[in-house]
C-alpha cells in the first residue's frame, strides 16, 4: 500500500478548490439559494386613469397655523371646488370653528394623527391610539368618520401601512408636491405643480403656507382650463378589488377592469337601442302622417265628388 504524504501548503490549496468548486456549481444553480426581498407595504400615492379621465385631487394639510383657511375656503368656493383636509388632532383642539367651516363648504376632513408624531418611531398600540383620538375629535364635529389617513411628515413603514388597515383607513400619500411649505414664490409653486401634475395625481398643499393662498387661483384656472376635474381624496381613489404598485399607483384589478369595459360596453349599446327606437318612434310618426293625409285626401276628394 502506497502512504502519500501531502504538505500543509498543498492540503490549503486542495481545500480552497474543493470550496470555489461548490461555489462555482452553486452559483450556476439559480434555484439553489431562492432569495426574495419582504414585500413593502405602500400607501396610495395617486390612481391610475386614461388620459381621458381627467381626475385629481387636491390635498392640504393643516397641523399648525390657521391664518388662511377662510381665505383657501373663499378660493374654493370661487371655483367650485371641494378637497381634502387632512388634520391633527391638536389642530382641531385649537380652531374646531374652522374644521366646521371646511365641513360646512363640503370639503371632506381627515385624519393626519392627533399629535404628528413620526409613526414609525412608535409602537402599534400608539398608532392605532394616535388614529382613534383624531378620529373622535373630527367626527364630534362633523359628524363623519374619517376613512383616509395621511402620516406625518410622509413618514410611513409596513408597520404603519397594515395597521392602518386593519383600523379601516386607506392611508394617502402624493406623487405631486407643490413646495408650498418651502416658501416657493407663488410662480414657482405654480410651475411645479402644474408640470407635474397628470390624470389620477394627488396634490399636497398646507393651509398655513406662505404663498399657497396667491398661487392657488393660477392653479384651479389653469386646471380647469386644460380640462381636468378636481375631487376630494375619497372620490379618486378606488375602494376594493385593487393594487399598488411599486411606485405608489392604485390600479384596479383585472376583473374590475373588465367589468368597466363591460359596463362601458352596455352603455353604448343602450344607448344604440335608445337612439334606434327614438327613431321607430319618429318613423312611425312620419307613417301615421302619411295615412292621415291620404284619408284626408280620400275625404276631400269624396266631399268633391258629392
Amino acid at each position: 500500500m502506497k502512504i502519500f504524504v501531502i504538505s500543509k501548503k498543498t492540503g490549503i490549496l486542495y481545500a480552497l478548490l474543493a470550496v470555489l468548486t461548490v461555489s462555482l456549481i452553486c452559483i450556476g444553480r439559480s434555484d439553489a439559494l431562492p432569495v426574495s426581498a419582504p414585500a413593502r407595504d405602500l400607501p396610495i400615492y395617486c390612481v391610475q386613469k386614461p388620459e381621458t379621465d381627467k381626475k385629481i385631487a387636491i390635498s392640504f394639510d393643516a397641523a399648525w397655523g390657521n391664518e388662511d383657511t377662510a381665505t383657501l375656503i373663499d378660493i374654493l368656493d370661487k371655483f367650485k371646488i371641494k378637497t381634502t383636509f387632512f388634520v391633527v388632532g391638536g389642530w382641531v383642539d385649537k380652531y374646531p370653528e374652522s374644521v366646521k367651516q371646511l365641513s360646512d363648504a363640503g370639503h371632506e376632513i381627515m385624519n393626519h394623527s392627533d399629535t404628528h408624531p413620526h409613526m414609525t418611531q412608535i409602537s402599534e398600540e400608539k398608532i392605532r391610539a394616535e388614529v382613534a383620538a383624531c378620529d373622535e375629535k373630527i367626527e364630534k364635529i362633523t359628524g363623519v368618520k374619517p376613512i383616509l389617513f395621511r402620516a406625518p411628515y410622509g413618514d410611513y413603514d409596513n408597520k404603519v401601512v397594515q395597521t392602518l388597515r386593519e383600523t379601516g383607513h386607506y392611508t394617502i400619500q402624493w406623487d405631486v408636491d407643490s413646495l408650498d411649505w418651502k416658501n416657493l414664490l407663488p410662480e414657482e409653486i405654480s410651475d411645479r405643480v402644474l408640470k407635474k401634475v397628470k390624470p389620477g395625481s394627488i396634490v399636497l398643499f398646507h393651509n398655513a403656507a406662505l404663498h399657497t393662498p396667491e398661487a392657488l387661483p393660477t392653479i384651479l384656472e389653469k386646471l380647469q382650463q386644460n380640462g381636468y376635474e378636481v375631487v376630494p381624496v375619497s372620490q379618486l381613489i378606488i375602494r376594493d378589488n385593487f393594487h399598488i404598485d411599486t411606485s405608489g399607483m392604485q390600479i384596479p384589478n383585472a376583473e374590475e377592469k373588465a367589468d368597466e369595459v363591460k359596463n362601458g360596453a352596455a352603455s353604448v349599446e343602450e344607448k344604440s337601442a335608445k337612439e334606434k327606437s327614438a327613431a321607430d318612434v319618429r318613423a312611425g310618426k312620419s307613417d301615421n302622417n302619411s295615412q292621415k293625409t291620404t284619408e284626408k285626401g280620400k275625404t276631400n276628394e269624396k266631399s268633391s265628388v258629392d
